[in-house]
């Protein structure tokens, strides 16, 4: 695949475009054209799945306005310097037909939230930094709890390189790899449940404060309060979670250290 172009933002179309513009079906060359991209910009971005499949007839594909929406956000988060491989997890779980707007909010609540732009390395890379032989079963352990995609050239794709290194950093502490898989998985279970309350919370109050506003000032305001709201969420449920956990850790540390104390006692005794 060629190398692909950065370019600049762009609106989907020029203020008062008739609506019947906006639904016209358009060939590749037409939407690259539409959306101020090259074809070949085009044609590497659904190879990357940004872009769902045309309308075929015959060998022609004929693209859409949803096809517009996406390419125009491509285009905003890359000016904006977000790494492709973010841009497509944007994307993912986007519906297909998503307007302009509603992948506008949907970038807005999701994109904070993304981990760094994934890391791509070997099995005998990661086992070298792990300090230990290559283990295709830990991969696999890996592959399972969603940190690690295999790629089809045999080489891996670490999903969140900082939380690679932070468990890295604790098998250097001589934790066995395996060990810190099994507690890492209970962690994941735990933090799923912490996100699940954040969010009901956001959805109950923020959400719904957004929705009784929805009327006041331009779409553009409205989406820039989604964002302001998104941004300072985050930082605070950080350090919330953070908070608790140093609290929560204080406990349960002097709760073992008490019983690692009277154990001492005891041998010192006999």
């Amino acid at each position: 695949m060629e190398p692909i172009e950065e370019v600049g933002a762009l609106s989907v179309s020029a203020p008062g475009e008739p609506e019947d513009e906006l639904d016209r079906e358009l060939t590749v060359d037409a939407l690259a054209a539409r959306v101020g991209m090259t074809v070949r910009n085009v044609r590497a971005y659904a190879a990357r799945g940004l872009l769902p499949p045309p309308r075929l007839v015959g060998r022609t594909g004929y693209y859409g306005r949803q096809h517009v929406a996406r390419l125009v956000l491509v285009r905003e988060m890359l000016a904006e310097g977000y790494p492709l491989t973010m841009i497509e997890r944007t994307l993912a779980h986007a519906p297909e037909a998503a307007s302009s707007a509603t992948l506008a909010l949907h970038r807005a609540l999701l994109a904070p939230w993304l981990p760094p732009e994934a890391e791509t390395t070997t099995a005998e890379a990661l086992a070298a930094r792990a300090g230990m032989s290559p283990d295709a079963e830990l991969v696999d352990q890996l592959v399972t709890m969603g940190l690690v995609e295999r790629l089809d050239d045999g080489a891996l794709r670490v999903l969140d390189p900082s939380l690679l290194t932070a468990g890295l950093q604790v098998v250097e502490l001589g934790v066995p790899p395996a060990a810190l898989i099994a507690a890492q998985t209970r962690v994941v279970e735990h933090v799923r449940a912490i996100a699940d309350v954040y969010v009901s919370m956001f959805l109950e109050s923020g959400w719904r404060s957004l929705l009784e506003r929805a009327g006041e000032g331009t779409p553009g305001q409205q989406l820039a309060g989604v964002r302001d709201m998104v941004d300072r969420l985050q930082p605070a449920a950080a350090q919330a979670l953070l908070a608790s956990f140093r609290t929560e850790m204080a406990t349960r540390v002097q709760g073992a250290l008490t019983q690692v104390l009277e154990g001492l006692e005891g041998l010192d005794a006999s």
